[in-house]
C-alpha cells in the first residue's frame, strides 16, 4: 500500500508521490531560540521525527531540515532583559532544544541551518523579489507585496479581501498596503544587525525560512511540516514568496499537527498552565511523553493532563511487560512445536495492519492499537504448555522494531537473580512497616516489569515469574 498525506494545501489525502524515487525532503519548522521549549514545541518534534522514521522504514532516503530562528524581536528582548548578547542566549535554547528533544528520542537533522549563517543567501533572496516586482524598499525597510502575487491565501483557504479586513498598518510601518508584510527590518538604535543593500537591519520571520529551504533542499520540496498556528501568516507568506522568487511550486505537501491544550485549556503563559518539556522530562520518563503525543492522531488536538500522561505511562509498561515476559520464557522454550505457522501468520499480519495504519496519513493512534493487539497476542502464546523458541523471537522481533518506529526502544532487561528479588522484597516489606507504601507500590511494580508475581498471604510474600 502506497502512503496517503493529508495536504493541507488541498484539504485531501493524497498519494505520495516524491520528486526523486526513493527520496523525500522535508523542512519542519524549528523553535524560536529565546527559552526553553514547552510541550507544544515537542509535539511537532516528535511527530515529524516519526513520520521521518516510518519513511526510513519503508525505504526512503530522508533529507530532513530542521531550522533554528536566532535572530527575532523575542530573542532581543530576552538579551537585553537578561544582559545577554543574541547570539549567547541563541547558542545557549539551541543546546537546550537539542538536549530536550534527544531525550525524547528525536534524531538528529540532516541540517539544522540558522538564520544568522544564512545572511547573505537571505539578502540575495529579497534582492531577487525587488527586481522581480515583489517587493519594495521604504526608508531601510523592505516589504512584501502579497497583492502581486496570484494565488495568496491559497494554503489559508482565504481571499486576499479577507485577509486584508483583519490587517492594519502600525505605528511606525511605511508599508503600502495593510497586507504588505516585512521581509527586511531596519535596524534599531543598539539592536543586533547585517549591512544590507537597504541600510543595516534584519530580516523578517518569514523570509528566513524560504531561503533556508531553497538552501538546503532545492526550489521545490516534497513536504513542507510545521504546528497548525503556522498556516498563516508563516506558511502562507513562505509560499509566495519562494514562488514569487522562483517561479515554481514551493512544497509538493504540507502538514500541520494540532494544538496542545492543559486540562482542557488552550496553553498560555497569561493562563499560568505554561509546561516547559526539560521540567516534565525530569519528573517522567521521556519515553512516555513520546509515547503520549502518539497516542493521539497527529492533526487532532491533545489534552494534556498528569493522568493522561499516568495512563500512557500504564499502557506502554504493559507492552514492556509482554515483551520481557517472552525473554523469560525464550529460555525454556523448544525448537519446534505444532501449530507455530498459525502463530507466525498472525505476527506478518500484525505488521501488515500497523503499516496500513501508517500509510493512512500516519496514523500513530492506531498504530499503537495494532501493537497492543500484538502484546496480547504474545501474552496469550505464552498460556501454552509448549512454546517455540523462533515463535517468540518472531515476537519480540515485531514488537521491537514496529515500536522502533515509533520512536520507542524495548530493551530487553536482565534476569534477575532469585536473590536480587527476595532482596527486593525485603525492602518492600520494610517499606510497608514504615507506612512507605509509595516506595512499597514502587518495588511491585518494578519487579512486575520484570515479570516478577507477588502474591501476600498470611504465611508472608510468595514470588513467581510470570
Amino acid at each position: 500500500m502506497t502512503i496517503r498525506i493529508y495536504n493541507t494545501l488541498t484539504h485531501n489525502k493524497e498519494v505520495f508521490k516524491p520528486i526523486e524515487e526513493g527520496k523525500v525532503s522535508m523542512y519542519v519548522c524549528g523553535p524560536t531560540v529565546y527559552n526553553f521549549i514547552h510541550i507544544g514545541n515537542a509535539r511537532p518534534a516528535i511527530v515529524f521525527d516519526t513520520v521521518r522514521r516510518y519513511f526510513e522504514y519503508k525505504g526512503y532516503k530522508v533529507d530532513y531540515v530542521l531550522n533554528f530562528t536566532d535572530v527575532d524581536d523575542k530573542i532581543i528582548k530576552a538579551a537585553n532583559e537578561l544582559g545577554e548578547e543574541v547570539p549567547t542566549i541563541a547558542n545557549k535554547f539551541i543546546q537546550a532544544y537539542l538536549e530536550d528533544v534527544e531525550a525524547l528520542g528525536v534524531k538528529e537533522a540532516t541540517h539544522n541551518p540558522r538564520v544568522m549563517d544564512t545572511m547573505d543567501d537571505i539578502i540575495n533572496f529579497i534582492d531577487v523579489l525587488i527586481q522581480k516586482g515583489y517587493a519594495y524598499e521604504a526608508d531601510g525597510d523592505v516589504y512584501f507585496k502579497p497583492r502581486a502575487f496570484d494565488g495568496y491565501g491559497k494554503l489559508s483557504h482565504q481571499s486576499i479581501d479577507e485577509l486584508r479586513s483583519g490587517a492594519r498598518i502600525q505605528v511606525g510601518e511605511k508599508k503600502e498596503d495593510p497586507l504588505d508584510f516585512a521581509l527586511w527590518k531596519q535596524a534599531k538604535e543598539g539592536e543586533i544587525s547585517w549591512d544590507s543593500p537597504w541600510g543595516k537591519g534584519r530580516p523578517g520571520w518569514h523570509i528566513e525560512c524560504s531561503t533556508m529551504v531553497k538552501k538546503y533542499l532545492g526550489d521545490t520540496i516534497d513536504i513542507h511540516a510545521g504546528g497548525q498556528d503556522l498556516t498563516f501568516p508563516h506558511h502562507e507568506n513562505e509560499i509566495a514568496q519562494s514562488e514569487a522568487m522562483t517561479g515554481k511550486t514551493f512544497a509538493n505537501y504540507w502538514m500541520h499537527n494540532g494544538y496542545i491544550n492543559i486540562d482542557n485549556e488552550k496553553m498560555s503563559k497569561s493562563l499560568g498552565n505554561f509546561v516547559l518539556t526539560r521540567d516534565l522530562i525530569a519528573n517522567h520518563d521521556p519515553q512516555t511523553l513520546r509515547f503520549f503525543m502518539l497516542s493521539v492522531h497527529y492533526r487532532n488536538p491533545i489534552n494534556f493532563t498528569e493522568e493522561l500522561l499516568q495512563s500512557a505511562k500504564n499502557s506502554l509498561d504493559r507492552i514492556r511487560t509482554a515483551y520481557q515476559n517472552l525473554e523469560h520464557r525464550k529460555e525454556n522454550s523448544l525448537n519446534l512445536v505444532e501449530d507455530e505457522t498459525v502463530w507466525l501468520q498472525k505476527i506478518n499480519e500484525s505488521k501488515n495492519r500497523f503499516e496500513q495504519e501508517m500509510d493512512d496519513d500516519f496514523n500513530t493512534a492506531n498504530a499503537i492499537s495494532v501493537i497492543f493487539d500484538l502484546a496480547k497476542e504474545a501474552n496469550v502464546y505464552l498460556q501454552q504448555k509448549q512454546t517455540s523458541t523462533s515463535v517468540i523471537e518472531t515476537f519480540q522481533e515485531a514488537i521491537q522494531s514496529l515500536i522502533e518506529v515509533l520512536g520507542i526502544t524495548i530493551k530487553a532487561e536482565k534476569n534477575l537473580l532469585d536473590e536480587e528479588i527476595e532482596t527486593l522484597i525485603e525492602e518492600r516489606n520494610e517499606a510497608r512497616k514504615s507506612r512507605n507504601f509509595s516506595r512499597a507500590d514502587e518495588i511491585r511494580d518494578m519487579l512486575k516489569e520484570q515479570g516478577i508475581i507477588l502474591e501476600d498471604t498470611p504465611q508472608g510474600v510468595r514470588w513467581k515469574r510470570g
